[in-house]
């Protein structure tokens, strides 16, 4: 019995999160919730930022900028602004004579990665099935 009583209500919540999900699709004006989408990862230079780093231990400057085809200038930006918020980390230091700028993905930017991937999941199979 018990069994079933957490099937049910894993159901429901389910179909209340795909609600909310669809409400939001249907009605674009209405603002989401933060927890709905992150909005700083949205963003998709800074995506692409967070996501290379999350399959690499660290990259360079250089690395990321050939990776995201970005300019200097917006790839510091963006690098900034996800480094503010604490998902990346910057470390600055030379190779000989060289400024090397390497970044690493915190804790904090795997963690809302993986929170923004679940609600980009559930908001396609809301779509798929709506």
């Amino acid at each position: 019995m018990a069994k079933s009583s957490a099937a049910r209500q894993e159901r429901v919540q389910r179909s209340r999160a795909r609600e909310t999900i669809l409400q939001s699709v249907r009605n674009p004006a209405r603002e989401a919730a933060p927890a709905d989408l992150d909005r700083l990862i949205h963003e998709h230079v800074r995506l692409g930022i967070v996501s290379a780093l999350a399959v690499n231990r660290a990259l360079t400057f250089n690395e990321l900028k050939a990776l995201l085809k970005a300019s200097d200038g917006n790839l510091s930006v963006h690098a900034r602004k996800l480094e503010e918020a604490d998902y990346i980390v910057c470390e600055k230091s030379f190779d000989g004579r060289t400024p090397k700028t390497e970044y690493r993905l915190t804790a904090a930017g795997r963690k809302a990665l993986e929170r923004y991937l679940n609600h980009m999941e559930a908001l396609i199979r809301a779509t798929r099935e709506g």
